[in-house]
């Protein structure tokens, strides 16, 4: 949690670009995990990895961040050369490719501590 303030504090807030896998957001969503995907345009990888998640659309909330964005500097300058790069509500969680086993894992985890808080 102090990681998330440290962060919160240290880099700006961002604007989240529309996302196909992310669109809807309803009430019952609300508490799904959050995969936050850090790109620009053209971004190959970026949309090699959105596919690769695509099975898993149901259980997460996508949303992207455009780091080319002059509000988005920060993030701009930490990761313009590690695009994509994707954080698990709020936290790192891999880069330039989709660690499929790492993603599914932490997935599960998040999952299973939402069941818990139910």
């Amino acid at each position: 949690m102090m990681v998330l303030c440290f962060l919160s504090r240290a880099l700006p807030r961002v604007r989240h670009s529309p996302s196909p896998l992310g669109r809807q957001v309803s009430s019952a969503s609300r508490n799904k995990p959050v995969l936050t995907l850090f790109t620009k345009k053209p971004c190959p990888l970026c949309d090699e990895a959105k596919e690769v998640l695509e099975p898993y659309k149901r259980r997460f909330i996508l949303q992207e961040v455009d780091i080319t964005l002059p509000e988005n500097s920060a993030w701009y300058d930490k990761y313009k050369y590690d695009i994509p790069v994707f954080h698990l509500n709020g936290k790192f969680l891999m880069k330039h490719r989709v660690n499929i086993q790492k993603f599914e894992d932490q997935l599960r985890k998040l999952e299973l501590q939402s069941e818990g808080n139910q």
